[in-house]
């Protein structure tokens, strides 16, 4: 498994609706991301900062781009465009992170 972790950000006082849309996710979305090789999928939220940090393992780099093409992908953006900071496409505003350290 390829381990990716990154950071998004909510808008603030948006932080409760933000989880609210994530329980449960819409199912079809689940799917298409277990589809595209997506496992261990986590998103964490620092109260302080509003900050969201994701950890997710993936199968394949080019299985894990390719979910931004998929419709219900896109549907999902337009749907939290409002409630996080967003890019022109509604894909929210990311930076990956680099591991420095790792133990099983």
């Amino acid at each position: 498994m390829i381990r990716k972790a990154f950071i998004m950000s909510v808008n603030a006082g948006s932080e409760e609706e933000y989880e609210r849309r994530h329980n449960p996710i819409w199912t079809e979305l689940e799917q298409t991301l277990k589809d595209h090789g997506v496992h261990n999928y986590s998103i964490f939220l620092d109260a302080e900062t509003r900050q969201l940090f994701g950890f997710v393992e993936i199968e394949d780099e080019a299985r894990w781009a390719s979910i931004a093409q998929t419709d219900i992908c896109r549907k999902w953006w337009t749907h939290m465009k409002e409630i996080m900071p967003s890019n022109p496409d509604h894909s929210p505003i990311s930076r990956e992170l680099r591991e420095v350290f790792h133990i099983d």
